[in-house]
């Protein structure tokens, strides 16, 4: 039989170690936030509404996915809306022309060769990943409104907005884009738990040099990392023709600032080499959460983007004490 000292002990360093997971800050900000909207509104905790907040954070969370692995690898892309925003313009254009799987494979070479292209100047070049994105993003940004010519496509074929059909359980309505996001959040997380090419960016996003003397192709893990946001923007912008069956060369114009925010609030360091993608999961909740709920509340818009940004500012301030205390 333990003694009470030793018991206390125990659930002290279980409780300790609790906290210090980076899951357990968003976890807990998540369920505030679900107690106190629904205190506010009786709307908010309806099986209807939970559904529409998951629906409504689809095309974010899954760009948040490949987020969550540039800057688990301290990096950083400002690209990866506009990218997504080309994906849905190739699809819609190249789809009147022929059949649904050219138009997709087509938008899928388009977004590999984008998320290529960081990754090379990244590792090759080495420049910023700030620098690099932010010109990759005015570049695809620009030359959308141009293969666009600034015009919106309505997709017809059903196959490219098969994500957005409805399937109804009691009063909740689950469309199959939320179950593309949670299999890219799975399928992530496996291979950043379970696989050596996970171990090897959480060690580049660590300590480059480290991980390199470890024998580590650093600059191979960075570039996939890139590629591989590509590959999650082409998903996103199927997924954004299901949500809605248009493209729009003005449409997802904060969609990096809104991945980085899900990300950062998921308790993912902006140093590199802590964090994960379900934590980002939680994030992209927050999020949907915070502006369902004020939604519901009647906050304006402009408000809502407040309290995000203090978010946040939040999430990165308890990102640095927790980092300098580990130091």
């Amino acid at each position: 039989m333990s003694h009470p000292a030793v018991e206390t002990r125990r659930r002290g360093a279980w409780a300790y170690h609790a906290v210090r997971q980076p899951l357990f800050g968003p976890v807990v900000a998540l369920t505030i936030a679900l107690v106190v909207f629904s205190a506010i509104s009786p709307r908010f905790l309806t099986a209807n509404n939970l559904s529409l907040v998951f629906q409504q954070s689809i095309v974010i969370g899954i760009l948040a996915v490949g987020q969550t692995l540039v800057i688990l690898t301290a990096g950083i892309d400002l690209s990866i809306g506009a990218v997504t925003v080309l994906g849905t313009l190739v699809m819609a254009k190249v789809v009147a022309d022929g059949n649904v799987v050219v138009a997709f494979a087509t938008a899928l070479v388009v977004c590999l060769a984008a998320g290529s292209l960081n990754g090379a100047l990244v590792t090759r070049l080495s420049l910023p990943p700030f620098i690099v994105t932010l010109g990759t993003f005015t570049i695809i940004a620009a030359a959308s409104q141009l293969y666009a010519g600034s015009r919106t496509y309505p997709v017809q074929p059903s196959a490219l907005t098969w994500l957005g059909t409805q399937l109804r359980f009691g009063s909740a309505t689950v469309t199959y884009g939320v179950f593309l996001m949670l299999a890219c959040y799975v399928v992530v997380w496996y291979m950043l738990s379970r696989t050596a090419w996970g171990k090897h960016v959480y060690a580049v996003g660590g300590n480059p040099e480290a991980a390199r003397l470890t024998g580590i192709k650093v600059r191979r893990v960075l570039f996939s990392v890139y590629a591989g946001t590509g590959f999650i923007a082409v998903l996103a912008a199927w997924a954004a023709l299901g949500r809605i069956p248009n493209a729009d060369p003005n449409a997802f114009q904060n969609a990096n600032l809104e991945s980085i925010t899900a990300v950062v609030i998921g308790g993912t360091s902006m140093f590199g080499g802590r964090g994960g993608v379900m934590g980002t999961l939680v994030g992209t909740l927050i999020v949907g959460v915070l502006r369902n709920g004020l939604t519901l509340a009647g906050v304006d818009n402009l408000y809502q983007n407040i309290a995000t940004g203090v978010l946040v500012i939040l999430a990165v301030t308890v990102d640095q004490f927790i980092r300098r205390r580990s130091q």
